[in-house]
């Protein structure tokens, strides 16, 4: 099948990073992807080579506006990612294609955020008729990534497993310069409130601490709280600036860290299947509606006291001070989570078989 992809990077990577991986893995499965993207630039280091068309089956196109040239092939299947429109002039032309040659329609797909909340299951894979344009009449399918076997899935590539075995971890850690007994910790956030207390508490902690700080706003708070607390006296902490990294490399990154600070969406998935401890910042929203799914996620994940109290403060929903980490039940809580999502099928695994299954009809 040919599948279009829509992407609009609004002040993250997180949404191209997501768009990303599902074209790379519907591709490896032998479907061709047209990745429309508003902003691609973060591709030149989110995965090297993709914006010189190396990848098979990949073509990434820029999304202008108005958009144009408009496509001569058609695609079977339309994803609009979180919540983007796809442009009435791209929808006019495949509704005249239809007219014409009296064609099927493509499927259609709103591919949602990533939430735990309960009302994914009964939203997801619903209808939601077009009512207005030139594609009046005409059918949405909400698609809801998600964490349990009512939803679609998560994103993860079929050779995950095979990587992971055969990822050498001590090897990693000595290549990037983890002294032994060493704890090492990534950090990919946004500005958590209690990022300075973190440091404060690591410069003084009996274990060394290898943290290894991502390019762009995690490095812009650390440096921030670096300043704050004034260059002397680094103690136990030791700051490690990376730059911008590959797919592939932030996932080794993952898996050769004690503890992970995470992020968004992408990175949280990959902290999962990670199998590591891991705090997720969650984006956070005006309105406060992040902290109810906060609170789904968390209960999903069965996170112990400690981890939740943890994720209260990183996420400023409840005063500092931070807890101090129970890491026997944090590593069980986060297997146990691990194991449950790779008993699910994947994402693009199915968004293939529903897409196929409307074809049919």
């Amino acid at each position: 099948m040919r599948w279009d992809i829509f992407c609009k990077v609004i002040d993250n990577h997180g949404d191209l990073g997501v768009c990303w991986r599902l074209s790379r893995q519907l591709a490896a499965r032998g479907h061709a992807v047209r990745l429309w993207v508003d902003d691609a630039r973060a591709l030149a280091w989110m995965e090297p080579g993709a914006l010189q068309g190396v990848f098979t089956n990949i073509a990434v196109l820029p999304w202008t506006q108005p958009l144009a040239p408009l496509p001569e092939t058609q695609a079977d299947v339309w994803i609009e990612a979180f919540g983007c429109d796809i442009p009435p002039e791209f929808i006019a032309h495949r509704v005249r294609r239809v007219a014409v040659q009296n064609a099927r329609p493509p499927v259609w797909i709103n591919l949602e955020y990533l939430s735990a909340e309960r009302h994914v299951e009964r939203l997801h894979t619903l209808p939601s008729p077009v009512l207005h344009g030139p594609a009046a009449g005409w059918t949405k399918w909400f698609f809801y990534p998600g964490f349990t076997p009512a939803t679609g899935g998560l994103l993860r590539e079929d050779d995950l497993p095979a990587r992971l075995a055969a990822f050498d971890r001590a090897a990693w850690r000595r290549v990037h310069g983890v002294p032994g007994g060493a704890l090492a910790a990534s950090l990919f956030c946004y500005e958590p409130p209690a990022l300075l207390e973190l440091f404060a508490h690591w410069r003084q902690s009996a274990q060394p601490v290898h943290l290894f700080v991502t390019a762009g706003r995690a490095a812009d708070a650390a440096r921030q709280a670096v300043d704050t607390l004034g260059a002397q006296g680094a103690g136990a902490l030791t700051l490690d600036w990376l730059p911008y990294l590959p797919q592939a490399a932030y996932d080794e990154l993952l898996w050769g860290c004690d503890l992970n600070f995470v992020r968004g969406e992408d990175s949280l998935v990959r902290a999962l299947l990670a199998g590591q401890p891991f705090v997720w910042q969650i984006y956070p929203q005006h309105d406060g509606a992040h902290h109810a799914k906060l609170q789904a996620f968390l209960d999903w994940l069965d996170a112990p006291p400690s981890l939740r109290d943890f994720h209260r403060v990183w996420n400023g929903i409840t005063p500092p001070p931070l807890p101090a980490p129970d890491w026997d039940a944090w590593r069980e809580c986060v297997s146990a989570a691990r194991a449950r999502l790779l008993a699910h099928e994947d994402l693009a695994s199915q968004l293939i078989r529903f897409v196929s299954g409307k074809q049919l009809k």
